[in-house]
């Protein structure tokens, strides 16, 4: 036999197993499955977090495939939200990714799931759980319902500051949770949930310590007539609380973060009210006194604004006049000779303001 002959028979035979490959990636590309729609990925999505959720216990590998299913498809969610580098999110997708979400409980389940997470997909669930609290559907946001039907969200919520592995996680879907007033009166209205965030706000991570701050500050002053309104019934011990813990701490970041929220809730004139009450309380008066005298400037200028409220209320307290007057020339010294970085002229005007007043005060017997 010549050797042509030899391999004849190999070369018919890799022919055939070529055909045959072929004819099998034709079939599979005829066959195709369609693209899941952004509904059909919701719809997944709740069945993985069920099956994981479970109690069921397959077998090692079948959880890890299942959880490596779960995790592409929490990417895939944030990438229709989100849009890629590739395209922009599209109004259509998005309104039905949030329509199938909120139809059923998902996004319980997949705030409950969390902290089982890797760390790659906290971050995209906190992202879709956090942008779905902004999409709206037909001019709705229809996360403001299903809020308000749950509220014990909330709770879970809060709570995610006592585990500092997802407190950041949780942190940040809260915060936009409390983007809607039901969300956010119902922690407002809640004392045990406030009281939390006083010692929540000086944990000693620093990074979750900031975290509640942006947390406690947007629950004080994003919904105006809310945060009025709780001001006004709970001011004395909220401020009790306020004052002790936090504008006295020890912590220079806490004592800083403090006479922050401070000016921005007595600033802002829906708590008029509040703001008069606060300024005529010769105790709270000390403490302002006390942090103007700190040697960081931040702590100073912030103390500064809120001082200035004291001094140009018009109906000061006895008390509070004989102490100005009593400390007119240390205060004085010390405002003639505070500056800030660069021009800031609305400073300025409020630094003359205030010396102005303090030298025209007369002591009240």
């Amino acid at each position: 036999m010549e050797k042509s002959d030899r391999i004849r028979p190999r070369s018919s035979c890799f022919k055939k197993v070529l055909i045959g490959v072929l004819h099998k990636s034709a079939v599979k590309g005829l066959f195709k499955s369609k693209p899941r729609s952004p509904a059909d990925l919701v719809r997944q999505t709740r069945s993985l977090l069920l099956f994981l959720d479970s109690g069921v216990n397959p077998v090692g590998s079948k959880r890890n495939e299942k959880t490596v299913e779960l995790n592409k498809l929490l990417w895939e969610l944030k990438s229709i939200l989100y849009g890629t580098s590739e395209c922009e999110p599209a109004a259509e997708a998005c309104a039905q990714l949030t329509q199938e979400f909120f139809r059923e409980n998902t996004l319980h389940l997949l705030i409950v799931f969390l902290p089982k997470l890797n760390l790659e997909a906290r971050k995209d669930a906190t992202q879709v759980v956090a942008n779905l609290q902004r999409q709206p559907v037909k001019s709705r946001f229809i996360a403001s319902d299903y809020l308000a039907a749950n509220l014990d969200l909330m709770d879970l919520l809060v709570s995610g500051y006592d585990n500092p592995d997802i407190a950041l996680h949780f942190g940040g879907m809260l915060r936009e949770c409390i983007r809607h007033q039901c969300a956010a009166r119902y922690i407002l209205e809640s004392e045990q949930h406030m009281k939390k965030f006083f010692d929540y706000i000086q944990l000693p991570n620093f990074d979750v310590a900031a975290d509640v701050a942006a947390t406690f500050k947007e629950l004080l002053t994003r919904h105006k007539s809310t945060v009025a309104e709780f001001l006004s019934k709970n001011y004395s011990w909220f401020f009790s609380e306020f004052n002790s813990k936090l504008l006295e701490s020890e912590n220079y970041i806490t004592r800083r973060q403090a006479i922050k929220i401070l000016g921005h809730m007595l600033l802002d004139r829906s708590n008029s009210g509040v703001m008069i009450r606060y300024v005529s309380s010769m105790d709270n008066m000390r403490i302002l006194m006390n942090l103007l005298r700190e040697s960081s400037k931040n702590i100073q200028l912030d103390a500064f604004h809120v001082f200035k409220l004291f001094v140009a209320n018009q109906d000061k307290p006895a008390d509070i006049v004989n102490i100005l007057v009593a400390n007119r020339s240390k205060l004085i010294r010390l405002f003639s000779a505070f500056t800030v970085d660069g021009e800031d002229e609305q400073f300025e005007a409020d630094k003359v303001q205030v010396i102005r007043e303090i030298t025209e005060l007369e002591a009240k017997i």
